[in-house]
C-alpha cells in the first residue's frame, strides 16, 4: 500500500524526489529499497544468547563514541521489527537490505544459536508476507568479541570462521534470501578499525589495516561456494564504499594525489576482486605494509560475483602536500550535510562510469547506500526534510545519466530506513527516511519518505 497524495500541494509529492522523466529508474523492473544494519538498529544486546560484539566493547570504552552512547537499545528493532516492516510496506519498496548480527546466531564454540537465528527467519517471513525481497548482509562490522580476542581480522583463521558462519546462515535461511552480501564496506572494517582507530576494534597501524583487508577479502572468497550451494537462486556479491577523487588544480602533483586517493579508497578493494591483485600504488602510500598473501588466495578472492554494491555519499577534492601523499581540500562554496560531507551528485555518475571503463568484468551494480544526515525534528507531527528530498532527486538524476551512458545499474537502496546509532557519532546524526524518537521509540515518516512512496506507486511497466 502506498501513501496517498498530499492534497495541499499542486504537484505530486513524487516530484520532490523522483528521477527525470524517461529514466529507466521509472520501470518496475528497477529495484528500490531501503537499508539498515544490525548493530545500528536492533538493540536487545543482552537477549536470547547474543554474545558481546567488538562494537559493544568499543562503545563501552571511554572516549570512543560521542556522549558515551551505545547500541544496547538503538531503535529496538529486535522487538519492533513488524512495525518497521509495516513502514517499508507503506512506502512501497521492493526490497529491504539488512544485516545479520554474527554474535546473535553462533556461540563461542561456533554452534548455532537457534533463538537468534529464529529472529532472522521471522524477519524474512515478514518481508515475504508483505511482498518484499530480502537483501542480506553477513558482515556489517559487528564481529563477535571473542573472535577479536583471538586476533580478529588480523588472524588468517578468521577468514575460515567467516566461511563457516556464511555456510550456517545460508543453510538456515535457504529459500528466503534474494541476494547475499558477504561484507559491507571492507574498507571501513580494515582501515577505520585497524588503521586509524576511529571504529571498533580501535587499532592504529596501517600494516595491520592491509592484513585485515586481505583476510576480509579472503573470507569473502571462501564464503562464496557455500552461499551458491545453499542458495543457488540468490545473487551473491560484496558492497564497497567508493568515492571519486578530483584534483584541486590541474598540476601533475594534484592529479597524482587524486589517483592515490582513489587507490586507497576504491581500488584497494576492487582490484583484488576484479583483477586478482592489489594496486601497486597503494604501497607508495604505505611503504612496507604489504600483507602476507599465500598461494591461491587471490584466485579465491577474484571469483565471479553476481553484483557489486556501491555505497556513495560524496566526493574528495585533493592536493599533494608532498610526493606520494594526498590531503583533502575544503571547497567552501559546496553544500554540506550535517556529517560535514559535500553534496556532490555528479560524483555518483563519474564514479559509475569510471568503474564501467576500468573493469570489463564488472557485474551489475546496485546503489546499496545513498543518503544524507540532517538535523531533522518533528514539527506539528511532520518532518519536512527538504535537504534530503533535493539530495535524493539529484542523485537519482546522476544515476540516470550513468545508466543512459551504458552503465548497468539494477537497483537503489536509500540509507537509511530509520534514524539510528551512527557509530562513533552516537545518535546525533540522522540519516533516516523515518524519524525515530529514541526516548519513546515513536516512528514518524519524513516528507522524503512520503515522496519516495508516491514515486514508487507511480512507476510503470
Amino acid at each position: 500500500m502506498n501513501m496517498p497524495l498530499d492534497p495541499s500541494v499542486a504537484t505530486p509529492l513524487s516530484d520532490l524526489v523522483s528521477p527525470p522523466a524517461g529514466s529507466p529508474m521509472w520501470q518496475r523492473n528497477f529495484l528500490f529499497g531501503a537499508g539498515t544494519s544490525s548493530y545500528q538498529i536492533e538493540g536487545a544486546a543482552h537477549e536470547d544468547g547474543r554474545l558481546e560484539s567488538i562494537w559493544d566493547r568499543f562503545c563501552n570504552t571511554p572516549g570512543k563514541v560521542l556522549r558515551g552512547e551505545n547500541g544496547d537499545v538503538a531503535c529496538d528493532h529486535y522487538h519492533r521489527f513488524e512495525e518497521d516492516l509495516d513502514l517499508l510496506q507503506r512506502m512501497g519498496v521492493d526490497a529491504y537490505r539488512f544485516s545479520i548480527a554474527w554474535p546473535r546466531v553462533m556461540d563461542e564454540a561456533g554452534r548455532p544459536n537457534a533463538r537468534g537465528i529464529d529472529f532472522y527467519k521471522r524477519l524474512i517471513d515478514g518481508l515475504h508476507r508483505r511482498g518484499m525481497k530480502a537483501f542480506v548482509t553477513l558482515y556489517h562490522w559487528d564481529l563477535p568479541q571473542h573472535l577479536e580476542e583471538r586476533g580478529g581480522w588480523l588472524s588468517r583463521e578468521i577468514a575460515y570462521r567467516f566461511a563457516d558462519y556464511a555456510e550456517l546462515m545460508s543453510r538456515e535461511l535457504s529459500g528466503g534470501v534474494a541476494a547475499w552480501t558477504t561484507h559491507n564496506e571492507p574498507w571501513c572494517s580494515a582501515y577505520l578499525g585497524y588503521g586509524d582507530g576511529h571504529h571498533a576494534p580501535g587499532h592504529k597501524n596501517v600494516r595491520w589495516a592491509a592484513q585485515a583487508m586481505h583476510h576480509l577479502l579472503l573470507g569473502h572468497g571462501l564464503a562464496l561456494p557455500a552461499l551458491r550451494a545453499n542458495e543457488p537462486k540468490a545473487l551473491v556479491g560484496l558492497v564497497a564504499n567508493c568515492a571519486p577523487g578530483y584534483a584541486a588544480t590541474d598540476s601533475a602533483s594534484d592529479r597524482d594525489a587524486a589517483h592515490l586517493f582513489e587507490t586507497f579508497q576504491n581500488t584497494w578493494v576492487l582490484d583484488p576482486l576484479f583483477k586478482g591483485e592489489y594496486p601497486k600504488d597503494l604501497w607508495r602510500l604505505w611503504k612496507g605494509a604489504e600483507p602476507l598473501v599465500l598461494a591461491g588466495d587471490m584466485d579465491k578472492i577474484a571469483q565471479p560475483m553476481d553484483y557489486l554494491g556501491i555505497n556513495y555519499y560524496s566526493r574528495a577534492l585533493l592536493r599533494s602536500p608532498e610526493a606520494d601523499k594526498f590531503e583533502w581540500v575544503r571547497d567552501p562554496a559546496v553544500e554540506r550535510t550535517s556529517m560535514d560531507w559535500e553534496v556532490y551528485p555528479q560524483g555518483l555518475q563519474d564514479l559509475f562510469e569510471k568503474l564501467h571503463r576500468d573493469y570489463p568484468n564488472l557485474p551489475a551494480l546496485y546503489v546499496t547506500e545513498n543518503g544524507m544526515s540532517s538535523h531533522d525534528s518533528v514539527q506539528d507531527g511532520e518532518v519536512d526534510d527538504r535537504q534530503r528530498q533535493a539530495y535524493l532527486k539529484a542523485h537519482f538524476a546522476a544515476c540516470t545519466r550513468a545508466m543512459q551512458n551504458g552503465v548497468k545499474v539494477d537497483g537503489y537502496f536509500i540509507w537509511s530506513l530509520l534514524d539510528n546509532f551512527e557509530w562513533a557519532f552516537g545518535y546525533e546524526r540522522r540519516f533516516g527516511l523515518v524519524h525515530v524518537d529514541f526516548e519513546t521509540q515513536k516512528r514518524t515518516l519524513k516528507k522524503s519518505a512520503l515522496a519516495y512512496s508516491d514515486f514508487l506507486g507511480r512507476r510503470i511497466g
